[in-house]
């Protein structure tokens, strides 16, 4: 590389500043879809499992409908399969390696239809009791909408790819309340790179996503843990378990 080169990578100018605040942008963004994703998850939850229309906090397993609970993860797969066929294949899979081959094959450029149906599909599938999590569908609609909004703009492919990490984990960010985490996926999965004028950009949509999160979603952990006082015993336990799990991955 070029020292030139080396030297604009850490430099900063109008251009680097441009793109942190449509990053900032892009944070608020998927914190308002993190909300609407964990919402329609609780709707079709109701809906499929208690016949109501409601996006309270309810779980599955108090439902009443005996043996027909069996059908209701059939019913919803059925549904998905017809907005995969009618509405656009990109919503099938997890999500995180949908947004790579995004990144890697179509120049990181989603379509509009991937940022309305992969939260649906998500809601309806996770709601219907499929054994699926929110961080694949909320990386791909976050990806979506950054890619959307750097569409509008005459940036590189570069900054287009910048833009749409910079929307997956801040989705990420405002759905588990994990920034550092988040961070950290984007430079192992997604950005393919440590420069920091990619990571700036979404390391700016992070925060903004942890910093909103608590005005539309709980402060909290997305996963509250009762913890019992912890002796020598439960610390070595841990120890035994990460090192074993380490030599094993």
């Amino acid at each position: 590389m070029h020292k030139d080169d080396a030297r604009r990578d850490f430099a900063v100018d109008s251009r680097l500043l441009r793109m942190a605040a449509i990053a900032a942008v892009i944070g608020g963004l998927s914190t308002v879809t993190a909300y609407l994703l964990l919402h329609l998850i609780r709707f079709f939850t109701n809906l499929f499992f208690f016949q109501t229309f409601s996006d309270a906090a309810r779980s599955p397993a108090a439902n009443t409908l005996g043996l027909w609970v069996i059908v209701v993860p059939v019913i919803g797969g059925l549904i998905i399969g017809l907005i995969a066929r009618f509405g656009s294949e990109q919503i099938r899979g997890h999500g995180i390696p949908e947004a790579i081959e995004a990144i890697l094959f179509r120049k990181s450029k989603m379509s509009p239809k991937v940022a309305i149906l992969k939260p649906l599909s998500s809601g309806i599938a996770i709601g219907s009791g499929g054994p699926f999590g929110a961080e694949g569908p909320i990386i791909m609609t976050g990806g979506a909408i950054g890619s959307l909004i750097g569409q509008f703009f005459h940036i590189t492919g570069a900054e287009r790819k910048t833009l749409l990490v910079a929307g997956a984990v801040a989705g990420m960010t405002a759905v588990f309340g994990t920034p550092i985490a988040a961070v950290l996926l984007a430079v192992e999965l997604l950005l393919f790179e440590l420069r920091p004028r990619s990571l700036l950009p979404v390391a700016i949509a992070c925060a903004v996503a942890g910093f909103a999160r608590p005005l539309l979603l709980d402060a909290g952990p997305l996963f509250p843990l009762q913890t019992l006082p912890v002796g020598p015993l439960d610390l070595l336990s841990c120890v035994i378990a990460g090192v074993a799990s380490g030599a094993l991955s």
